[in-house]
């Protein structure tokens, strides 16, 4: 492809828009252009590398014996209240009506559709196991986009699902979708773990994400070195103190604690750590309903495990009214002591803590030496708070190491969730009709992009992994002189005949602009051809990872560049 014919608008400037490398990056190199917030227009380049990781995900897909369809984006609203989606899953569903005052939705996902599909088409048990993926664009309106493809409203999407006779079975297909996503993330040149995660507002029992590693990820997520745990940290498991403080009861003691409501005030004034105080916090649950939970004052409590040890969908902080109604006092000076008619759960730190400090529930007064038992009863101890680096691994009990990622690609055991409520069943064996079990596997294909530029970066431009790169190599003519482009132009037909995919930068600029736009485009391999390397009879390989450069007389460049390319898992 010749540059003068390609729409390759690249900026020397940083867009104000841009917040994360890759959105900046995106937009220098000309690959998009915001069209509104939250939604962009892929030019040449961006869509090139979006078709290579398309074309991995496909040979995957298929290779774990998927089958490509194609749903339609909108999805009439009778479907997604037979699941109970419809109210549940919020603003971000986009819903609107067509002429004859129908609701529809645009699709951030595609569970009811693919599960009204399957009971229309499936009557036997010997149509199973099925696996059914589609590579689409999806919607999700999402309250603040940022960070370009990162967090936008539309995205490309490949959503895969399984369905399978028991649960045995739909285990085999998770599995294989898990084997097929290490593969696919492998192929595309990223480094990458697979962490234990919440299944949200998807549903289901059992849930992996695929976080791309980078300093810049939004994600955090803890790991054992010396196993295969690795959690989202919002999943991640604590485990119980070894040691319980065993000491003798003292009483309890009030003490003024003037304009102290933060952790840091009372210890401040109190002359103590955090460790040795535990926070009162107040959650509402969707019935309204208000809980108090106890978190040692040096951990930070996880609403999505208190959620599940609640037994509700989620938990909200409680607002400040709500907390001067519960405990007669204002934020930063509950505590469970005399807290009546609210359910009380606390972390299982807790409870091997002793003559603690709490809040004294009034104004400007804590407690101490506070012991549960004897000054007030708990419902449950439970894993209530968030993971941290150091904390104990659950797998083998050495420290935590923490790190951060970016999600790329989600799998989930989804059982009999969709299945159950929209009637999709099968005749077993015995003619028993059975609902089918199910799993639902997404890869975010645009934002898998984004990542790998964050993780693929230098300071001068994009160094794509060759895999999903735009062109395999970028053609720089440094010279105008009539040798040079001859024998620019001689090396571009060779190389396009020999299947190398080649950027032949034709335009009438100076050396520094093509080299500029070449580092910041950040095609694998640069060709450099100018007078001086031509007159000894060489021209110049240069790598865009390590800046290795290789000099090499025309006709050899061909078999160099495959030598080179043949180490990379190409598409």
């Amino acid at each position: 492809m010749r540059t003068s014919q390609l729409l390759i608008p690249t900026l020397r400037q940083t867009p104000g828009e841009a917040d994360v490398v890759s959105h900046r990056l995106m937009l220098r190199a000309g690959m998009i252009r915001k069209t509104a917030a939250g939604i962009y227009t892929y030019l040449p380049l961006g869509l090139r590398v979006l078709k290579k990781i398309e074309g991995i995900v496909r040979r995957e897909m298929e290779r774990a014996g998927a089958q490509e369809l194609l749903m339609p984006i909108l999805a009439p609203a009778q479907l997604w209240r037979e699941t109970g989606r419809w109210d549940f899953y919020g603003k971000e569903l986009l819903r609107c009506r067509d002429r004859h005052d129908r609701e529809f939705c645009f699709g951030p996902t595609h569970e009811e559709v693919i599960t009204d599909l399957f009971r229309r088409e499936v009557r036997s048990y010997r149509q199973l196991p099925l696996n059914c993926y589609q590579i689409q664009t999806k919607f999700r309106d999402e309250i603040r986009p940022r960070f370009g493809l990162m967090r936008g409203r539309e995205f490309l999407m490949k959503d895969a699902y399984s369905f399978d006779a028991d649960e045995a079975g739909a285990r085999v297909s998770y599995q294989k979708m898990y084997t097929a996503y290490e593969r696919i993330f492998t192929r595309c040149g990223l480094a990458f773990r697979a962490v234990e995660a919440h299944t949200g507002l998807i549903g289901g029992s059992l849930s992996h994400e695929f976080m791309v590693l980078s300093d810049t990820g939004e994600e955090t997520i803890v790991y054992d070195e010396h196993t295969d745990y690795a959690a989202n940290i919002e999943q991640a498991e604590t485990t119980p103190p070894a040691d319980t403080d065993d000491a003798a009861p003292l009483p309890l003691e009030p003490v003024r604690t003037p304009g102290a409501h933060t952790v840091r005030d009372v210890c401040a004034l109190l002359n103590t750590t955090p460790d040795r105080l535990v926070k009162t916090l107040l959650y509402q649950t969707p019935a309204r309903d208000v809980v108090a939970v106890l978190i040692r004052g040096d951990h930070d409590a996880n609403t999505i495990k208190l959620a599940r040890c609640l037994g509700v969908a989620d938990v909200t902080l409680a607002g400040a009214d709500a907390v001067l109604k519960a405990t007669s006092a204002p934020v930063g000076f509950a505590g469970p002591v005399g807290l009546a008619g609210i359910r009380l759960v606390a972390d299982h730190a807790v409870k091997a803590m002793r003559n603690f400090i709490v809040g004294g529930n009034e104004q400007d007064l804590h407690l101490r030496h506070a012991n549960h038992g004897r000054d007030f009863s708990v419902e449950a101890f439970a894993d209530l708070r968030q993971a941290r680096a150091g904390d104990p691994s659950p797998a083998s009990g050495s420290r935590l190491r923490e790190a951060k990622g970016i999600e790329v690609g989600h799998v989930f055991l989804l059982g009999t969730k969709y299945s159950e409520a929209m009637r999709a069943t099968f005749l077993d064996a015995n003619g028993q009709e059975r609902a089918a079990v199910m799993g639902c596997y997404g890869i975010g294909v645009s934002r898998t992009a984004a990542a790998a530029i964050e993780q693929h970066h230098d300071d001068r431009g994009i160094v794509w992994p060759v895999p999903i790169a735009p062109f395999h190599a970028h053609l720089l003519p440094v010279t105008a002189s009539e040798q040079t482009l001859h024998t620019a132009g001689m090396m571009y037909e060779a190389l396009t005949e020999a299947g190398v995919e080649v950027l032949w930068d034709d335009r009438d600029e100076r050396a520094g602009v093509k080299l500029n736009d070449a580092d910041l485009i950040g095609a694998p391999l640069q060709i450099l051809v100018g007078d001086k390397g031509l007159a000894r009879g060489v021209v110049e390989v240069k790598r865009r990872d390590t800046g290795a450069i290789t000099e090499l007389p025309p006709n050899e460049i061909l078999p160099h560049l495959r030598n080179l390319l043949a180490t990379h898992d190409l598409p």
